[in-house]
Protein backbone atom coordinates (compact mmCIF):
# COMPACT_ATOMS: atom_id res chain seq x y z
CA UNK A 1 0.00 0.00 0.00
CA UNK A 2 1.56 3.61 -0.85
CA UNK A 3 1.35 5.96 1.56
CA UNK A 4 -0.20 8.63 3.40
CA UNK A 5 3.05 11.19 3.08
CA UNK A 6 2.54 14.53 2.79
CA UNK A 7 -1.04 14.17 2.24
CA UNK A 8 -3.82 16.04 4.36
CA UNK A 9 -7.18 13.78 5.43
CA UNK A 10 -10.09 14.28 7.13
CA UNK A 11 -11.95 11.83 9.77
CA UNK A 12 -15.72 12.43 10.67
CA UNK A 13 -16.73 10.41 14.10
CA UNK A 14 -12.86 9.86 14.25
CA UNK A 15 -12.99 9.69 18.50
CA UNK A 16 -13.36 5.72 18.77
CA UNK A 17 -13.77 2.79 16.81
CA UNK A 18 -13.29 2.62 12.91
CA UNK A 19 -12.94 6.49 13.04
CA UNK A 20 -10.32 6.25 15.02
CA UNK A 21 -8.39 3.88 14.04
CA UNK A 22 -8.38 4.79 10.42
CA UNK A 23 -7.43 8.38 11.91
CA UNK A 24 -4.26 6.36 13.36
CA UNK A 25 -3.60 4.04 10.45
CA UNK A 26 -3.06 7.48 8.11
CA UNK A 27 -0.95 9.20 10.71
CA UNK A 28 1.43 6.38 10.69
CA UNK A 29 1.89 6.48 7.16
CA UNK A 30 2.48 10.04 7.22
CA UNK A 31 -0.77 12.19 6.99
CA UNK A 32 -2.15 15.33 8.61
CA UNK A 33 -4.92 14.85 9.92
CA UNK A 34 -8.20 16.55 11.06
CA UNK A 35 -10.16 14.30 13.83
CA UNK A 36 -13.70 15.27 13.98
CA UNK A 37 -15.73 14.71 17.07
CA UNK A 38 -19.51 15.50 18.06
CA UNK A 39 -19.89 14.13 22.16
CA UNK A 40 -16.43 12.43 23.32
CA UNK A 41 -13.79 14.87 23.47
CA UNK A 42 -12.03 12.73 25.83
CA UNK A 43 -11.96 9.72 23.41
CA UNK A 44 -11.17 11.96 20.33
CA UNK A 45 -7.74 13.83 22.32
CA UNK A 46 -7.08 9.97 23.01
CA UNK A 47 -6.86 9.50 19.27
CA UNK A 48 -5.17 12.89 18.17
CA UNK A 49 -2.45 11.73 20.64
CA UNK A 50 -2.11 8.51 19.23
CA UNK A 51 -2.12 10.39 15.91
CA UNK A 52 0.81 13.07 17.48
CA UNK A 53 2.78 9.92 18.51
CA UNK A 54 3.15 8.86 15.32
CA UNK A 55 4.75 12.32 14.07
CA UNK A 56 1.53 13.50 12.36
CA UNK A 57 0.44 16.85 12.60
CA UNK A 58 -3.53 16.93 14.06
CA UNK A 59 -6.50 19.08 14.38
CA UNK A 60 -8.90 18.16 16.64
CA UNK A 61 -12.59 19.82 15.79
CA UNK A 62 -15.88 19.43 17.54
CA UNK A 63 -18.97 19.22 14.96
CA UNK A 64 -22.21 17.84 14.37
CA UNK A 65 -22.18 16.35 10.74
CA UNK A 66 -25.86 17.02 10.34
CA UNK A 67 -25.31 20.70 10.75
CA UNK A 68 -24.36 22.13 7.68
CA UNK A 69 -22.91 24.77 8.97
CA UNK A 70 -20.75 22.82 11.55
CA UNK A 71 -19.39 20.88 8.35
CA UNK A 72 -18.19 24.47 7.01
CA UNK A 73 -16.64 24.83 10.34
CA UNK A 74 -14.88 21.25 11.23
CA UNK A 75 -13.36 21.78 7.18
CA UNK A 76 -12.18 25.28 7.91
CA UNK A 77 -9.94 23.63 10.32
CA UNK A 78 -7.94 22.88 6.99
CA UNK A 79 -8.12 25.85 5.53
CA UNK A 80 -4.95 27.14 5.41
CA UNK A 81 -3.23 24.04 4.69
CA UNK A 82 -5.23 24.75 1.59
CA UNK A 83 -5.85 21.57 0.14
CA UNK A 84 -7.75 18.09 1.51
CA UNK A 85 -6.81 14.63 -0.30
CA UNK A 86 -8.93 12.51 1.42
CA UNK A 87 -12.51 13.10 3.05
CA UNK A 88 -13.50 9.92 5.55
CA UNK A 89 -17.39 10.40 6.15
CA UNK A 90 -17.28 7.62 9.45
CA UNK A 91 -19.65 9.93 11.86
CA UNK A 92 -22.60 7.68 12.15
CA UNK A 93 -25.46 7.28 14.79
CA UNK A 94 -28.06 4.27 15.41
CA UNK A 95 -30.99 3.49 17.57
CA UNK A 96 -31.91 0.01 18.17
CA UNK A 97 -35.35 -0.94 17.56
CA UNK A 98 -36.93 -4.65 16.65
CA UNK A 99 -37.59 -4.19 12.97
CA UNK A 100 -41.43 -5.70 13.79
CA UNK A 101 -41.88 -3.29 16.39
CA UNK A 102 -43.50 -0.53 13.74
CA UNK A 103 -44.56 1.55 16.64
CA UNK A 104 -41.33 2.39 18.39
CA UNK A 105 -39.55 3.76 15.15
CA UNK A 106 -40.68 7.35 15.27
CA UNK A 107 -40.39 10.03 12.35
CA UNK A 108 -38.49 12.03 14.33
CA UNK A 109 -36.31 8.85 14.77
CA UNK A 110 -35.99 8.82 11.34
CA UNK A 111 -34.87 12.40 10.56
CA UNK A 112 -32.25 11.78 12.84
CA UNK A 113 -30.48 8.68 11.56
CA UNK A 114 -31.03 10.11 7.77
CA UNK A 115 -29.47 13.80 9.10
CA UNK A 116 -26.52 12.22 10.25
CA UNK A 117 -26.03 8.94 8.53
CA UNK A 118 -27.07 10.36 4.76
CA UNK A 119 -27.48 14.25 4.80
CA UNK A 120 -24.12 14.65 7.02
CA UNK A 121 -21.88 12.89 4.74
CA UNK A 122 -23.24 14.81 1.73
CA UNK A 123 -22.60 17.79 3.61
CA UNK A 124 -19.44 17.33 3.96
CA UNK A 125 -18.45 16.35 0.45
CA UNK A 126 -20.18 19.60 -0.45
CA UNK A 127 -17.71 21.53 2.50
CA UNK A 128 -14.75 20.32 1.64
CA UNK A 129 -15.36 19.87 -2.27
CA UNK A 130 -13.16 23.06 -3.32
CA UNK A 131 -10.28 21.66 -1.34
CA UNK A 132 -10.58 18.58 -2.52
CA UNK A 133 -10.38 19.78 -6.17
CA UNK A 134 -7.44 21.59 -4.91
CA UNK A 135 -5.62 18.62 -3.77
CA UNK A 136 -6.36 16.90 -7.07
CA UNK A 137 -4.66 19.87 -8.44
CA UNK A 138 -1.63 19.65 -6.51
CA UNK A 139 -1.34 15.64 -6.84
CA UNK A 140 -2.32 15.40 -10.00
CA UNK A 141 -4.64 12.49 -9.15
CA UNK A 142 -8.13 12.56 -7.91
CA UNK A 143 -8.91 12.98 -4.32
CA UNK A 144 -10.84 10.35 -2.95
CA UNK A 145 -14.08 10.46 -0.18
CA UNK A 146 -14.94 7.17 1.21
CA UNK A 147 -18.69 6.67 3.24
CA UNK A 148 -18.98 4.39 6.06
CA UNK A 149 -22.03 2.33 5.44
CA UNK A 150 -23.06 -1.28 6.64
CA UNK A 151 -23.29 -4.48 4.92
CA UNK A 152 -26.81 -4.65 6.64
CA UNK A 153 -28.17 -2.46 3.72
CA UNK A 154 -27.94 -5.97 1.92
CA UNK A 155 -30.15 -8.33 3.78
CA UNK A 156 -32.39 -5.49 4.89
CA UNK A 157 -31.62 -5.97 8.64
CA UNK A 158 -29.06 -4.20 10.90
CA UNK A 159 -30.13 -2.23 13.95
CA UNK A 160 -33.51 -0.53 12.94
CA UNK A 161 -35.11 -0.20 9.64
CA UNK A 162 -34.39 3.42 10.19
CA UNK A 163 -30.94 2.95 10.45
CA UNK A 164 -30.70 0.69 7.84
CA UNK A 165 -32.57 2.91 5.49
CA UNK A 166 -30.06 5.69 5.72
CA UNK A 167 -27.38 3.55 4.73
CA UNK A 168 -28.58 2.72 1.64
CA UNK A 169 -29.26 6.20 0.89
CA UNK A 170 -25.98 6.81 1.53
CA UNK A 171 -24.90 3.95 -1.21
CA UNK A 172 -27.28 6.06 -4.09
CA UNK A 173 -25.71 9.53 -2.61
CA UNK A 174 -22.23 7.52 -3.03
CA UNK A 175 -22.73 6.89 -6.71
CA UNK A 176 -24.50 9.82 -7.98
CA UNK A 177 -21.53 11.92 -5.96
CA UNK A 178 -19.01 9.68 -7.72
CA UNK A 179 -20.48 10.71 -11.28
CA UNK A 180 -20.72 14.00 -10.49
CA UNK A 181 -17.63 14.85 -9.23
CA UNK A 182 -15.35 13.13 -10.94
CA UNK A 183 -12.32 13.82 -12.52
CA UNK A 184 -11.46 15.57 -9.36
CA UNK A 185 -12.57 13.72 -6.75
CA UNK A 186 -13.50 10.22 -6.56
CA UNK A 187 -16.51 8.53 -3.89
CA UNK A 188 -16.79 5.02 -2.63
CA UNK A 189 -18.20 3.56 0.38
CA UNK A 190 -16.96 0.80 2.80
CA UNK A 191 -19.63 -1.81 4.26
CA UNK A 192 -18.22 -3.05 7.81
CA UNK A 193 -20.33 -5.89 9.29
CA UNK A 194 -19.65 -6.91 12.70
CA UNK A 195 -16.53 -5.00 14.15
CA UNK A 196 -14.79 -5.74 17.79
CA UNK A 197 -14.20 -2.42 18.87
CA UNK A 198 -15.29 -1.76 22.52
CA UNK A 199 -19.05 -0.41 21.91
CA UNK A 200 -20.30 -3.66 22.40
CA UNK A 201 -19.32 -3.56 25.86
CA UNK A 202 -22.19 -1.26 26.53
CA UNK A 203 -23.77 -4.45 27.17
CA UNK A 204 -21.67 -5.69 29.14
CA UNK A 205 -18.55 -7.53 29.08
CA UNK A 206 -19.48 -11.17 28.85
CA UNK A 207 -22.26 -10.18 26.28
CA UNK A 208 -20.21 -8.73 24.18
CA UNK A 209 -17.75 -11.88 24.21
CA UNK A 210 -20.43 -14.23 23.87
CA UNK A 211 -21.13 -12.02 20.56
CA UNK A 212 -17.78 -12.10 19.87
CA UNK A 213 -17.43 -15.83 20.01
CA UNK A 214 -20.25 -16.17 18.07
CA UNK A 215 -19.63 -14.44 15.09
CA UNK A 216 -16.36 -15.92 14.65
CA UNK A 217 -17.97 -19.03 14.76
CA UNK A 218 -20.70 -18.01 11.65
CA UNK A 219 -18.31 -16.41 9.61
CA UNK A 220 -16.49 -18.20 6.57
CA UNK A 221 -13.28 -16.64 7.81
CA UNK A 222 -14.29 -17.15 11.46
CA UNK A 223 -12.52 -14.19 12.78
CA UNK A 224 -13.83 -11.15 14.63
CA UNK A 225 -13.21 -8.66 12.17
CA UNK A 226 -11.71 -5.32 13.96
CA UNK A 227 -11.76 -1.81 13.72
CA UNK A 228 -7.96 -1.90 12.43
CA UNK A 229 -9.13 -4.72 9.52
CA UNK A 230 -11.48 -2.54 7.90
CA UNK A 231 -9.53 0.94 8.46
CA UNK A 232 -6.96 -0.59 6.18
CA UNK A 233 -9.93 -1.10 3.42
CA UNK A 234 -10.86 2.23 4.70
CA UNK A 235 -7.12 3.23 3.65
CA UNK A 236 -7.02 1.46 0.13
CA UNK A 237 -9.94 3.39 -0.95
CA UNK A 238 -9.25 6.82 0.49
CA UNK A 239 -5.33 6.21 -0.70
CA UNK A 240 -3.08 6.97 -4.06
CA UNK A 241 -3.09 3.03 -4.76
CA UNK A 242 -7.08 3.02 -5.99
CA UNK A 243 -6.70 6.22 -8.17
CA UNK A 244 -8.54 4.34 -10.55
CA UNK A 245 -11.49 2.90 -8.53
CA UNK A 246 -14.71 5.73 -7.84
CA UNK A 247 -18.48 4.71 -7.55
CA UNK A 248 -17.64 0.96 -5.44
CA UNK A 249 -19.91 -0.19 -3.35
CA UNK A 250 -17.07 -2.55 -1.03
CA UNK A 251 -18.31 -5.08 1.36
CA UNK A 252 -15.83 -5.44 4.71
CA UNK A 253 -17.23 -8.04 6.70
CA UNK A 254 -15.25 -11.34 6.91
CA UNK A 255 -18.40 -12.93 5.00
CA UNK A 256 -21.09 -12.27 7.69
CA UNK A 257 -23.40 -11.34 4.05
CA UNK A 258 -22.59 -14.63 3.08
CA UNK A 259 -23.61 -16.37 6.08
CA UNK A 260 -26.95 -14.57 7.53
CA UNK A 261 -27.82 -13.42 11.38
Amino acid sequence: MAGFDGLNVLVTGAATGLGAATAVSVARQGARVIINYASSRIEAEATADACRSAGAEVRVVQGNVADDADCRRIVAAASDWGRLDALINNAGATKHVPHGDLDALSVDDFHFLFGVNTVGPFQMVRATRALLEAGARVSGRASAVVNISSSSVFDGRGSSIAYTASKAALHSVTLSLARALAPLIRVNAVCPGYMDTPWWTRTGQEAANKLREAVRTMVPLQIASTAEDVAEVVMFLAGPTSRNITGEITVADAGLRLAGR
